[in-house]
């Protein structure tokens, strides 16, 4: 049987480094009781409406970004291989029920000049 040792010595330094390391970022966090309050980017600054670079809420955008971007490209393929061509060398598909999601897909796909269409009417 296999003994593990663990000695106080490494136990309270692991403390002491979590517990300056929360201290610290307790000082930028604007919720709690803190008195130090990091100083605010104003808008036009770089940064502003920006997550920190860095953090995990950074990396969730860009993973998100990806997806949506997966799903455009997709998107736009059903269309080349399910669309009726027109006179005018468009590629037009009738489709009746439309949900959410896919009003969003073609909203960032139309944004990004992937596709085409008049208004809101889909």
């Amino acid at each position: 049987a296999e003994t593990c040792t663990v000695s106080v010595k490494g136990l309270t330094e692991n403390w002491q480094k979590w517990s300056s390391d929360h201290s610290e970022y307790q000082k930028h966090n604007p919720f709690s009781n803190g008195k130090v309050i990091p100083p605010q980017i104003q808008r036009g600054q770089e940064g502003y409406g920006r997550p920190l670079e860095g953090s995990k809420t950074e990396q969730r955008g860009k993973d998100a970004h990806s997806h949506i971007s997966r799903e455009v490209t997709e998107l736009c393929q059903v269309i080349k291989e399910i669309g009726e061509s027109g006179d005018d060398g468009r590629t037009a598909v009738r489709y009746v029920t439309i949900s959410n999601k896919l009003v969003g897909v073609l909203l960032r796909a139309r944004k990004q000049g992937l596709v085409h269409f008049e208004g809101e009417m889909l």
